[in-house]
């Protein structure tokens, strides 16, 4: 898939800029639109651990909010040995726009894992749910 490797780039530089003062978990996350666009977030924490974000959720508001809403792949990069995987609720999001979406995990080791986003979710609640 072109831009991918400009994809994982972009996760992995977006790291630098995470918020993580209580946990110290810092995850850094890209998302490519189908115009080719890359958008990057961070996770976000709060000392009301309840109002802290995760870094997909903020890639994939920040290319709503500037009119992007059909993605083709998200990377997320983590600088551990094992590979982290998104929660419930940016699944979830990440569902409501691009139900085909490509994933891509990278850990500090350089290593990957990539997988479509129905695997991850296999049953999201969707438009059709509210029918």
């Amino acid at each position: 898939m072109k831009n991918i490797e400009k994809l994982i780039k972009s996760a992995k530089q977006a790291v630098k800029y995470a918020y993580a003062p209580y946990s110290k978990f810092k995850v850094g996350t890209a998302i490519l639109t189908d115009k080719g666009k890359i958008f990057s977030g961070t996770n976000i924490e709060n000392a009301s651990y309840g109002l802290t974000i995760c870094a997909e959720r903020v890639a994939i508001f920040k290319a709503v909010s500037e009119g992007e809403k059909k993605f083709k792949a998200l990377a997320i990069y983590t600088n551990t040995n094992d590979f982290t995987y998104p929660c419930g609720a940016c699944l979830q999001v990440m569902a409501e726009f691009s139900p085909d979406l490509y994933v891509i995990l990278m850990n500090g080791k350089g290593e990957l894992k990539q997988f479509s986003l129905s695997s991850l979710l296999p049953y999201s609640f969707n438009k059709k749910s509210l029918k």
